[in-house]
């Protein structure tokens, strides 16, 4: 009765089978990237490194298979570059003189796939993913919950390490499932334990959960620990009254995910929130607009048990992946349903799914209000205020997206969690880390990528300008600036190339390909509805 059996395969892991995602298409081959090369050298580079160090150079960098081998600096703005320093010339060469360099991003909290019902049609495949996220420099991702199948995801993992597919370096995060007894086939602390080793075995970098009872959650956390496996929580509502993001965090979690079970920690007036009469959490509406009143229950920022909150965590070396940008629409939901990328690059059927309906996930819209934006700005306000304090304090702050939800989509959503962390706070350098080197950090593959520096994987975004100036460069679609000459609207970007493991992609390459993908659905739903 200890032992659950780990369904590996087209199924999840046990017993949360019959709730996976139906239908996503894996990739099944490589069509766009060059490389890797033998040798590759990126001449006369302004380095953004990731660590948090402002832009120097100018530097040449080496890059040798899926490896960078050496950081040669050859110059200073301004002067010509010194021909005597520069490296021996490669077989691929790209010319960065006026460009800038940094880090591939890592989305800390990821899906390949959103939970459509049947009859939103299919979910696009994973290739539209993935692109996505190349071309918004997503070389790392953080799948938190494998809801595909482990198997699923471990194959694509492993097709894109061996560069068979066009994708980022994915890191399986398998759902644990023991939040309630409708989602739940552990009962046991030793069940928990003998289901994490049996993770580990089959290859699972980490477990993602949404809550457990006491015991098992901490004999859980415990085992992955003893088995070398990485953890995040999305605190759930049905299970944050028995231990609220802080208790987790001391019992050895790796990262909370989005913002439950924070502002339950800092509840100094009472111990569970107080929900409105007619609450039901399977109401969708009622779910997301009562989340959005939990903060102002709160303590209030400078206050003893808001500090006292903040040492706990520090203490706990704990790390919060906020994913701030898929609960962007709450406090203003016209502007981010008509984001300028809809049009072009967000698939109908994944539209259809935005867009209210019962029983989808975040499609909760049909009931949502000015006083619901109200809560929910201010909500905001307070969520930024501790991320900024925790992040003055040495804490851990990730960009994660979330994507696939809430009407944000693939690789626009991560760069929109960049904006949101500068308006947070974290000043350029800081969002960039975040989204680099920290994310890295978390994942605990430091030692790969996450920094520009010798012997790290050759994770590489080239830029035509300094994306710290202004993140909206970095949006698929370009920001709209003044054609001072012309004098009408241009649509400006910054991100040029993709660099992953030393296979290179061409941003706008990769765009064209969504962009035509969502027009061939376009298409097909028109002449099926003719």
């Amino acid at each position: 009765m200890d032992k659950p059996k780990i369904e590996i395969g087209e199924e999840i892991v046990a017993g949360f089978a019959k709730y996976r995602l139906p239908g996503v298409t894996a990739a099944r081959g490589r069509d766009r990237g060059v490389g890797p090369y033998q040798r590759m050298v990126l001449r006369g580079a302004t380095l953004i490194d990731g660590t948090g160090a402002p832009p120097w150079g100018l530097v040449d960098i080496v890059v040798e298979g899926g490896t960078i081998i050496d950081i040669v600096s050859v110059g200073a703005p301004g002067l010509p570059i010194k021909p005597d320093r520069r490296p021996a010339e490669a077989e691929f060469e790209i010319d960065c003189e006026g460009r800038f360099v940094t880090p591939g991003f890592v989305d800390s909290h990821a899906h390949v796939g959103a939970p459509f019902h049947a009859s939103m049609g299919e979910m696009p495949p994973a290739d539209y993913v993935y692109k996505l996220w190349l071309a918004h420099g997503v070389t790392t991702v953080r799948e938190t919950g494998c809801f595909n199948g482990l198997a699923w995801t471990l194959q694509q993992k492993n097709a894109s390490a061996a560069h068979e597919i066009a994708a980022p370096n994915l890191y399986a995060y398998a759902y644990f499932p023991a939040i309630n007894d409708y989602l739940k086939t552990i009962h046991t602390p030793a069940a928990a334990r003998e289901w994490m080793r049996q993770l580990a075995d089959k290859g699972a970098d980490g477990v993602k959960f949404f809550g457990a009872p006491p015991a098992i959650m901490e004999a859980a956390l415990d085992e992955a620990r003893n088995v070398g496996l990485r953890t995040c929580c999305h605190h759930a509502t049905l299970a944050v009254s028995r231990m609220n993001a802080l208790t987790t965090a001391k019992w050895g979690l790796t990262s909370s995910e989005h913002s439950y079970g924070l502002p339950e920690a800092l509840f100094d007036d009472k111990t569970v929130q107080a929900f409105p009469s007619g609450y039901h959490y399977n109401d969708e509406y009622l779910r997301f607009s009562t989340a959005g009143t939990t903060f102002l229950q709160a303590a209030k920022p400078g206050s003893a048990k808001w500090e006292e909150v903040l040492d706990g965590f520090i203490e706990a070396g704990h790390t919060f992946v906020p994913t701030m940008n898929v609960y962007d629409a709450n406090r203003d939901l016209m502007r981010t349903r008509r984001a300028d990328w809809h049009e072009r690059y967000t698939a109908p059927n994944l539209m259809r799914y935005f867009e209210p309906h019962r029983g989808g996930h975040g499609s909760y819209w049909y009931r949502w209000s000015t006083q619901n934006e109200v809560e929910w700005r201010e909500t905001f306000r307070l969520w930024m205020h501790f991320l900024r304090d925790f992040k003055n304090r040495g804490g851990r702050v990730c960009a994660g997206s979330d994507s696939g939800f809430m009407y944000q989509v693939y690789g626009f959503g991560y760069v929109r969690e960049l904006e949101l962390l500068q308006e947070a706070g974290f000043n350029p350098l800081e969002v960039l880390r975040a989204a680099t080197a920290h994310g890295a950090d978390l994942l605990g593959i430091d030692d790969l990528t996450g920094s520009i520096e010798v012997g790290k994987r050759a994770d590489i975004l080239i830029h035509d300008s300094n994306p710290l100036d202004d993140f909206k460069l970095l949006y698929g679609t370009g920001a709209l600036r003044l054609d001072e000459v012309k004098q009408q609207g241009r649509w400006d970007r910054c991100l040029r190339y993709t660099i992953k493991d030393g296979v290179v992609f061409d941003c706008a390459e990769l765009l064209r390909d969504v962009e035509g993908m969502v027009e061939a659905y376009k298409i097909s739903e028109a002449s099926g509805a003719q």
